[in-house]
């Protein structure tokens, strides 16, 4: 695959992530609320052959008044809806910051409260490979 589809897939793990918390078309068109990427980290593991099958993981790794932190896991699976096998090691990772953003207004806006205790409820401690930055060695 090349990079852009990578971060497609992520794009597209992103989007389940919105729906399965409330943040989805019906919300967004309610509220004129969505999320915006503010900042993202990829790593490219290894490469993806075509036609692989994929899975993804999502962590949300914390969340406050007006922005979510989280990452997904990508891996290489046997066929469609397949886990990733035990002690399977990803193909590529991302960790993302987003915003959520009034369109209307073009600000920063706080998350409805039934929102925010959804993200909140799906909290979990970061994998050791989230937080690094990027550094010539």
């Amino acid at each position: 695959m090349s990079e852009a589809f990578y971060v497609l897939v992520f794009g597209h793990a992103t989007d389940a992530m919105m729906i399965e918390t409330g943040l989805h078309a019906g919300y967004r068109e309610a509220t004129g609320c969505s999320l915006y990427t503010v900042e993202a980290h990829v790593r490219y593991l290894r490469d993806v052959a075509e036609g692989a099958h994929l899975a993804l993981r999502t962590r949300v790794l914390g969340v406050d008044a007006k922005k979510a932190r989280f990452t997904h896991e990508m891996y290489v699976v046997e066929g469609v809806g397949a886990e990733p096998a035990p002690g399977a090691a990803p193909v590529a990772t991302t960790e993302l910051l987003a915003v959520h953003v009034d369109q209307h207004g073009g600000r920063a806006a706080v998350f409805p409260d039934e929102i925010r205790a959804r993200l909140t409820g799906l909290v979990e401690a970061a994998p050791e490979w989230a937080g690094r930055s990027i550094v010539v060695v």
